[in-house]
């Protein structure tokens, strides 16, 4: 069953700008809101030109899978990413490491 919008706490949406694709992850990304993402856009790592997660209050495991899946794949295609932090964030990255 589909989760509402009231019911997700955080948000990741793709958005098209004119630096290229950006994954922005804000508020308490949550399973919800992971789930809703992947809906939209499958459960593949997209393609991105950057990551803005400085408005994250909170990075549940699901949240932080697909944060680090989206960095590993930018990685290992050769695509260099620009991760735009937070401390809830970096803090969530080393404890994954």
């Amino acid at each position: 069953m589909p989760v509402s919008a009231v019911a997700r706490r955080g948000v990741v949406r793709l958005l098209n700008t004119s630096g290229g694709r950006v994954l922005v992850l804000a508020g308490d990304v949550d399973a919800a809101a992971v789930e809703a993402f992947r809906r939209c856009y499958g459960a593949e790592p997209v393609r991105v030109d950057a990551v803005d997660a400085r408005s994250v209050t909170a990075l549940s495991p699901s949240g932080r899978e697909l944060l680090t899946d989206t960095l590993q794949w930018a990685e290992r295609t050769g695509r260099p990413v620009t991760l735009r932090s937070c401390p809830t964030v970096a803090r969530a990255l080393t404890a994954a490491r």
